[in-house]
């Protein structure tokens, strides 16, 4: 078994922050939506249906970081305790999570995987069971 799905992760996560840093260079703070209207720090776009400007504001660059950032930690603690050669044998002799000991991939990193079901990248055993092809 590999680490597919947390490179597959790390790289997602890369993209995220590389586009959301892009969109904030200068620190600009918060965005916010007030009516139709998203406030972009450095200018303001109105045409907006009032949710979708709400929607738009919560995606602030800022707040993703920070999202990236939480999901970079949960990676750090998942990581991959292979069968072979591990002086602490898993149960049952298979690879597995050393944070939780579930079988690898364990739940948390499919779960982080599940948004990017639709990139081309994504491979279909990560998806949960209901979701996968037939």
């Amino acid at each position: 078994m590999s680490d597919d799905v947390v490179e597959f992760l790390r790289a997602r996560l890369d993209e995220v922050a590389e586009l959301a840093g892009r969109c904030d260079g200068d620190d600009c703070g918060q965005w916010t939506a007030h009516g139709d209207t998203v406030d972009f720090c450095r200018m303001d776009l109105s045409g907006f249906h009032p949710t979708i400007a709400q929607h738009v504001a919560l995606h602030d660059p800022a707040r993703v970081l920070r999202d990236v950032e939480a999901k970079r930690r949960v990676l750090a603690r998942h990581v991959l305790s292979p069968a072979i050669d591990d002086p602490e044998l898993p149960w049952d002799n298979r690879d597995d999570c050393q944070y939780d000991g579930e079988d690898w991939p364990c739940p948390d990193l499919l779960d982080l995987a599940l948004p990017y079901a639709d990139h081309p990248d994504h491979r279909d055993q990560w998806r949960p069971h209901e979701m996968r092809t037939r």
